[in-house]
């Protein structure tokens, strides 16, 4: 069962084609609500995500290279339509 707590209920709620859990009861429904899946076609990671990258990217010099190298590209590559040019 991972991190669960044994015998607590969960609520799944779905949002923009992310699915969470929360716990129901009292005291533990305090715990934020975490992703447990999403769709295919949902995006990879959402704005938290990428802010927890950075902080990341602050403390792990590998990290910090591979990030770097993907916002020089990003920068690099924004501005293109993607539906009429080819990368």
């Amino acid at each position: 069962m991972g991190n669960l707590i044994p015998g607590q209920a969960l609520i799944y709620e779905r949002a923009n084609g992310v699915t969470y859990a929360r716990y129901r009861d009292h005291p533990h429904n305090k715990i934020p609500r975490w992703e447990i899946g999403r769709d295919a076609n949902s995006p990879a990671f959402g704005y938290g995500d990428f802010m927890r990258m950075q902080q990341i990217a602050q403390h792990h010099a590998g990290f910090k290279d591979a990030w770097e190298n993907m916002l020089t590209q990003y920068y690099l590559l924004k501005d293109i339509d993607l539906n009429t040019e080819k990368l």
